[in-house]
């Protein structure tokens, strides 16, 4: 589980990491970093839309990338902060793929 200080809380920060980060994509996931180069904890936040299945299946698609990410969070330079946008086929991939997907992406551009 990621705490409160390493979650984006506010629609703008959202709008300013997808608009200024730096993109990875990959079959399930889209991931935005960008750096700030501020000396605090770096934030994750997520986007899975209605198009990525019914509620359980987005919740389920969360709860999976915020175990990632947790796991993922020491190896993030400080400071970063990051979105990943689940896409429409998300919803069907495993555990496996998903956390090797977003490593990869953090591995590229976040540390």
């Amino acid at each position: 589980m990621l705490s409160r200080p390493n979650r984006l809380t506010d629609g703008a920060e959202y709008k300013a990491v997808v608009r200024r980060g730096v993109r990875c994509s990959g079959p399930h996931t889209v991931t935005y970093v960008v750096a700030s180069g501020d000396d605090r904890a770096a934030r994750f936040g997520f986007i899975v839309s209605k198009k990525v299945g019914s509620a359980v299946a987005r919740n389920r698609v969360r709860r999976r990338l915020k175990a990632i990410c947790a796991s993922a969070l020491p190896t993030v330079v400080r400071g970063a902060d990051v979105v990943v946008r689940v896409l429409p086929g998300g919803a069907d991939a495993s555990f496996a793929e998903l956390d090797a997907e977003v490593k990869r992406c953090l591995a590229r551009r976040a540390s």
